[in-house]
């Protein structure tokens, strides 16, 4: 077997000769658009990569803003949990004192109640004992008790300043004798004794008021002589009265 040098050789030109063709016509062009769409798709990641940033920052944005809306939020409670906190305890302060001031008020309300309510009572209870005493006095009225106020009138004259008495004797009207019940046949002692008492001989008029339980007073247009149980029970009575 023999080899065709002549042959191999035209056609390695002929590849050689294909092989320049093809870079001249097809593989540069084909280069060419493979390079450009290489550096449209660089392009494309660029602008996706910037397209991403920028979402990345927009994402960082919000998640900050949401961040700082969770804390304005979350300082607006607190301030909004210690502002009413601070007006419930102001309120119960509040409760509290009016509560307190209402009780001070009611105990000393109750007090002064209390205190009137016993000095009415006692004041009742000194009213009905001086009527049991009047009643009982009155019915101890008699001759014997006439005579011990009549003893007792002379007295009280005749410890009266001179001139008081010369006053009572020179009144144009006189004096009068007051008893609880009609003096009768005693009157004319009576009023012997007290023209002796009184050193003169003045009008007497005899008169009666029943309200005097038992006794005899001496009175003139500008004087009274009280000696009468009336009398007595109405300083006993005020006596009770300023004790209380």
């Amino acid at each position: 077997m023999t080899i065709d040098f002549w042959g191999l050789g035209l056609q390695a030109v002929n590849v050689l000769i294909l092989i320049w063709l093809l870079s001249r016509v097809f593989w540069r062009p084909v280069a060419a658009a493979i390079a450009k769409r290489q550096e449209t798709g660089q392009a494309v990641i660029e602008t996706a990569k910037a397209t991403q940033a920028k979402a990345d920052t927009a994402l960082a944005e919000a998640t900050q803003a949401r961040a700082a809306i969770a804390a304005e939020r979350t300082a607006m409670l607190d301030a909004a949990r210690v502002e009413a906190e601070t007006a419930s305890k102001a309120t119960l302060s509040e409760a509290s004192t009016k509560a307190e001031a209402i009780l001070t008020a009611a105990k000393i309300t109750i007090s002064h109640d209390a205190e009137a309510a016993r000095k009415a009572n006692e004041s009742q209870a000194s009213e009905l004992s001086l009527k049991i005493a009047a009643r009982l006095l009155e019915r101890l009225n008699g001759p014997g008790v006439q005579s011990a106020f009549l003893s007792q009138l002379v007295d009280a004259i005749a410890n009266m300043p001179a001139d008081d008495r010369k006053a009572l004797v020179a009144g144009p009207k006189g004096v009068e004798i007051v008893s609880a019940t009609d003096t009768g046949a005693e009157q004319e002692k009576i009023e012997n004794a007290v023209q002796t008492a009184l050193g003169g001989n003045p009008e007497i008029r005899f008169t009666i008021d029943p309200e005097l339980i038992a006794g005899l007073e001496l009175r003139s247009p500008h004087f009274v002589l009280h000696n009468s149980w009336q009398a007595d029970l109405t300083k006993v009575r005020k006596a009770v009265k300023d004790v209380a």
